[in-house]
């Protein structure tokens, strides 16, 4: 307990860095879609050379999949250096999916539970705001865009500030 204790300022900084994150991801959204593209697109060129790595550096039985998963990765890297535009649609279109068929995949574990538990309802309508919430990303677009990183900036912020208050927390601790 004590070395975590006497590194406190870490969380600290931590929780500084998020509320930062979170202020300019609330003011500047553009610039923070924007710089999430090219942090994606920075992890996918690194992860697939590393798999590409993998694939040539060591005697290992599924080169193929290696190699083929590396040069993805490579390629959509590429792709989202040079259009982040493109990257920033596609990646809230395949939100927007991913929501409508969890959505749809919840609606129909709540009918089929309904006997079992109580309150399936729930389950239900948790299903039915997803697919809203996926509709709604596929009309409107660039508003959905917007509003994620609206949400991306407020829970920076209140990650932020919970880091801060853990922060001084673990600090009491090293007294």
């Amino acid at each position: 307990m004590q070395e975590i204790a006497r590194t406190w300022w870490l969380v600290l900084i931590r929780g500084i860095c998020a509320i930062i994150f979170g202020i300019l991801a609330l003011f500047w959204p553009g610039i923070t879609v924007y710089v999430l593209v090219i942090f994606f697109a920075a992890y996918a060129i690194v992860g697939g050379s590393f798999s590409l790595f993998a694939a040539f550096g060591h005697n290992v039985q599924s080169r193929a999949w290696l190699i083929i998963s590396g040069i993805i990765g490579i390629l959509a890297g590429i792709v989202a250096f040079v259009w982040p535009g493109i990257t920033a649609v596609a990646l809230l279109y395949i939100i927007a999916i991913w929501a409508i068929f969890t959505g749809i995949a919840e609606i129909v574990a709540g009918i089929a539970v309904r006997k079992q538990i109580d309150n399936e309802w729930i389950i239900i309508v948790a299903g039915v705001i997803s697919v809203i919430f996926g509709f709604l990303l596929l009309i409107w677009p660039a508003s959905g865009m917007l509003a994620l990183t609206w949400l991306l900036g407020i829970f920076a912020l209140i990650y932020g500030i919970a880091m801060i208050v853990l922060s001084f927390r673990v600090k009491k601790l090293a007294l």
